[in-house]
């Protein structure tokens, strides 16, 4: 049965087809998970107990003169840990930004995984379709359907209270074989590296997303990081 928070994440993503007439993600090679498995499936919150506050350092940058997004951007994300209705969920409270770019809270029962993920993308892809006077339908379609087909997914180490911890990478780029990349603006080459491993509380050690310009100009470059000194 499919997760709490890959219902949301798919449901926040999808336009269309409804979840049950989505296909199974293609099977890995032995040995390395499933993206989606990975991702959403997991029991990210096991490790971490109730009470914690986990606190993520936000960036986002873009080098496109007097632009759609704006001056450079440094916030942060905070998510609150409680007790959920069995051992290895939490019921969790989301405070996204400050000032003008704050977000309303967000609150979630139950979970076993991190719904960050899926609530932060649905930010990415509000700002990236307003920033393209697009259909932000469009976009959650072709990112949904990336997650859908694995993407790359690797082995990693993440630095831990100073050592080192296995981790997982996993990249997509949703749009690099789109049938109307001309209309992207240059946002064909956006990817998505996700870092994450169970040695961090929640499991979501960084996102990173980064369009690029053939020349090697940033039209967007978005990061979220866990910051353990501060949560």
């Amino acid at each position: 049965m499919r997760s709490a928070v890959l219902l949301a994440v798919l449901g926040a993503l999808a336009a269309g087809p409804v979840l049950a007439q989505t296909q199974p993600a293609p099977a890995t090679q032995a040995g390395t998970p499933d993206a989606i498995d990975l991702l959403f499936e997991g029991k990210h919150f096991a490790a971490t107990p109730p009470g914690r506050t986990l606190t993520y350092r936000y960036t986002r940058f873009s080098g496109i003169a007097d632009g759609p997004f704006g001056p450079p951007v440094e916030d942060h994300i905070r998510e609150m840990v409680a007790p959920g209705k069995e051992p290895d969920t939490r019921d969790l409270t989301v405070e996204a930004f400050t000032g003008e770019r704050r977000q309303p809270t967000a609150h979630y029962e139950n979970m076993a995984g991190n719904p960050l993920l899926a609530q932060f993308l649905e930010y990415h892809v509000l700002d990236v379709a307003k920033a393209l006077k697009g259909n932000p339908r469009y976009l959650k379609n072709a990112i949904r359907k990336a997650m859908r087909e694995g993407g790359t997914v690797t082995p990693t180490e993440v630095a831990v209270e100073g050592g080192t911890r296995p981790g997982w990478r996993v990249v997509l780029r949703p749009f690099v074989n789109d049938p109307v990349k001309d209309k992207l603006r240059g946002f064909d080459s956006l990817t998505y590296t996700f870092v994450v491993s169970p040695a961090v509380p929640g499991q979501i050690v960084s996102i990173a997303i980064d369009a690029t310009t053939p020349d090697g100009g940033k039209l967007l470059q978005e990061t979220l990081t866990y910051e353990p000194s501060l949560g």
